[in-house]
């Protein structure tokens, strides 16, 4: 079979399993009201939580950031790509969340595999959520450890694999908030196990980051984690601070370790100085405007008070992430297409994404939505499924 046939047989196949992805063009400014193919919607799938993504203040930090440094970084944080922008982002991030240093990654993605593959290589072993973001995922399996995806959120399914191994490092991996569920990982007791089993403890905190905690710093401020309890924590930037790239926080060995031998931090340029600079525009406003963490979370629970009056089944989710399970992939598709013709854009998730029989639409709440707004979805929501 010739390349072309193979990759036109595989697309064909897709499609006929109602898996096929297609890109929305976007042509307005991120935000709860956008422009999509032509077509002005309401938002209910970006992961802008705190509406940080067009702020005037965070773009006019990357405007004076672009004005003092340029555009492109040119080069590796080891060669001559490291501005002071980055340098006093990672201070200041590390400063937030109570870790001695904090280092930049160019996403959340590389950080996942950065972090893994310096830790980790052949005859050790790595337990993983089975919910884990894929980006989790492909790190424990690139490592070359040994790889065990325990139950979700199941404390003793992972304690048994646990009691299992004998020998080598032992890496514990989860998410904080999970990205298609919007559960939260049971982190107190990882934390008991990875003492128990003199394990090692790493938290991807993608969707908690600026959200969770009374001053946002995400799930290890909303459990009071320290650095010895939680030493591997991730963040990205891309989501509740509205900017891109993302972090490592810890100690200040696991720091330097990463710089000496995570490749995917090695071998990439630097994210845009610009970038850090706007980024700490968005920590200052999540550190000065407590109101929107507490405007998101009156939105989350007038959603489920809304969705349950309507009876409409929901996750056991109290994040921004407020999945509705449809289970079939058409069904999916034909529940999302209705939706974006009265106006309104949804995530359509499905497998792999997600396991098989658990198509879904994924709502993401922001603090910019209204309750207006959330009415408008479920109920036309509820029209589409019962009526």
């Amino acid at each position: 079979m010739s390349l072309e046939a193979f990759l036109h047989q595989r697309l064909i196949q897709r499609q006929q399993d109602h898996l096929y992805r297609e890109r929305n063009v976007l042509e307005s400014a991120q935000g709860v009201h956008i422009i999509v193919n032509n077509k002005k919607t309401i938002s209910f799938c970006s992961n802008d939580y705190l509406g940080l993504a067009n702020h005037p203040e965070v773009i006019n930090a990357f405007k004076r950031g672009a004005d003092q440094y340029g555009v492109g970084s040119g080069a590796s944080h080891l060669v001559s790509g490291h501005s002071r922008a980055h340098h006093q982002l990672e201070e200041e991030l590390a400063a937030f969340t109570g870790r001695e240093r904090a280092l930049l990654f160019s996403s959340g993605y590389m950080a996942n595999l950065g972090v893994v593959s310096a830790l980790l290589s052949k005859g050790d072993s790595v337990f993983e959520d089975k919910l884990n973001h894929a980006s989790l995922i492909d790190a424990g399996l690139l490592s070359g450890a040994r790889f065990q995806r325990y139950l979700h959120n199941n404390v003793e399914s992972l304690d048994k694999y646990l009691g299992k191994v004998e020998g080598g490092k032992k890496l514990i991996i989860t998410d904080g908030v999970f990205s298609m569920d919007g559960d939260m990982a049971p982190l107190l007791d990882l934390v008991c196990l990875a003492e128990n089993h003199q394990a090692w403890l790493m938290v991807d905190d993608a969707h908690g980051f600026g959200v969770l905690g009374k001053n946002g710093a995400g799930c290890a401020e909303l459990y009071s984690l320290k650095q010895q309890q939680l030493p591997i924590l991730m963040c990205t930037l891309g989501k509740a601070f509205g900017t891109f790239g993302a972090f490592v926080a810890g100690s200040d060995a696991l720091i330097e370790n990463l710089i000496q031998f995570s490749r995917n931090y090695i071998y990439t340029t630097a994210i845009p100085p610009a970038i850090a600079e706007a980024t700490r525009m968005s920590l200052k406003l999540v550190q000065e405007e407590s109101w929107r963490r507490q405007q998101l979370n009156n939105h989350i629970e007038y959603f489920r008070t809304v969705a349950k009056s309507l009876k409409l089944e929901l996750m056991d989710s109290h994040t921004p992430i407020q999945p509705v399970v449809i289970g079939d992939n058409a069904k999916v598709m034909q529940v999302n297409k209705r939706l974006e013709e009265k106006g309104l854009l949804v995530g359509a998730i499905r497998p792999p994404t997600v396991p098989d029989g658990t198509a879904r639409l994924r709502i993401t709440l922001c603090a910019a939505h209204t309750h207006s707004e959330i009415d408008q979805l479920l109920e036309t929501l509820q029209a589409v499924l019962h009526g």
